[in-house]
């Protein structure tokens, strides 16, 4: 006869008498395999809330975000018009992407961390590759932002070294507290600022999964870091902020001399698809880049005349006939700030020049 498995017989003592349970072989192996399975489960629910846990706790858009095929491989989405609100969500900027035969390439990713976790969400819709690099056009918010969901899958995030400079000011740190108020609750507590893995220094290219990619750096113009993507053998060149396409631009600090000579510089690139960092995609770069470069020449030219007349700002702003650009999207929002600062860069101009 063979032997038999042991048994487990744990007991204890009472006042008055003894009890003494027994499992057989048999139960014991079936609550083995249940306590397996239950630890089993509590393993992939850990694992799963890593995953995506922190992706849960991103707050829910009520805007949504669609991609626009360009080419067989390159997609875009575009923001609203009008400024950063709560209404559009902070989503008044456009990103893109490139699928290759060996993953995904992506140019700017957005103005929140819940949109940035959007555009993911979106890219992962079409194509399982990887994330391999996210190429940031320049550190404004409403480009940089989304990086966090992006960072958490892998990705490798590339920009200008200029950037340091702007990422080692406590301007990034006041921004954050200011977007965490307006743009609550799309950026909220847990968000952060993402440094880049790489800094670029001038012109670069690199191939991926068939296609060759090159960077150009054409800052200083709207800012001191601007960078463009152009996508060889697709023909679709991302050119950041030097582009607002059917809206007033956000001029800020930027150098508009040098902003309005690499306009020149992308025209005469002539790509087949435009993609600038605010409004549609272009197929004729040189009207469409028109609005922009006519708005930063008339505000150098305006500005620029009342300080040669050593008039104040405010006199100089309620002289100008705007009425040529005060139909635009966010020209209440944006126009007197735009002109506020060109007349103070008009003002460094001349100082220089003298």
């Amino acid at each position: 006869m063979p032997a038999r498995k042991p048994v487990l017989r744990p007991s204890w003592q009472t006042s008055n008498f003894k009890f003494v349970p027994v499992l057989v072989a048999a139960e014991w192996n079936a609550m083995m395999n249940l306590l397996r399975g239950r630890v089993l489960m509590l393993l992939l629910l850990a694992l799963s809330s890593q995953v995506n846990g922190r992706e849960a706790a991103y707050e829910p858009l009520t805007v949504n975000i669609e991609p626009i095929k360009l080419t067989e491989r390159v997609y875009y989405v575009k923001g609203d018009l009008g400024p950063i609100s709560t209404s559009n969500n902070g989503y008044n900027s456009n990103a893109g992407f490139v699928i290759t035969d060996d993953g995904v390439v992506v140019f700017d990713v957005l103005g929140t961390p819940s949109l940035g976790a959007e555009l993911l969400r979106q890219i992962r819709l079409i194509t399982d590759k990887p994330i391999r690099r996210v190429i940031i056009s320049h550190y404004h918010s409403d480009h940089f932002y989304g990086l966090e969901a992006f960072k958490d899958a892998g990705a490798e995030v590339w920009a200008h070294r200029l950037a340091r400079d702007y990422l080692a000011t406590e301007a990034p740190t006041l921004r954050l507290e200011e977007r965490r108020n307006s743009l609550a609750p799309w950026v909220d507590e847990h968000a952060r600022v993402i440094a880049p893995d790489v800094y670029l220094d001038g012109d670069t290219d690199f191939l991926l999964g068939g296609l060759r990619f090159r960077i150009f750096n054409v800052g200083p113009a709207h800012t001191p870091e601007d960078l463009m993507l152009m996508v060889e053998g697709e023909g679709v060149l991302f050119a950041g902020d030097l582009m607002f396409a059917g809206r007033v631009p956000f001029v800020g600090d930027a150098d508009s001399k040098g902003w309005l000579r690499s306009i020149e510089r992308l025209i005469q690139r002539d790509p087949k698809i435009l993609v600038g960092g605010h409004g549609a995609a272009s197929t004729d770069a040189a009207t469409d880049l028109k609005m922009t470069r006519d708005y930063l020449r008339f505000l150098r030219q305006e500005m620029g005349k009342g300080v040669e007349e050593m008039l104040t700002f405010d006199e100089t702003y309620q002289r100008v006939n705007w009425s040529a650009f005060s139909d635009w999207p966010a020209f209440k929002a944006a126009n007197r700030k735009n002109a506020y600062n060109t007349f103070i860069l008009m003002e460094k101009e001349a100082l220089t020049a003298r």
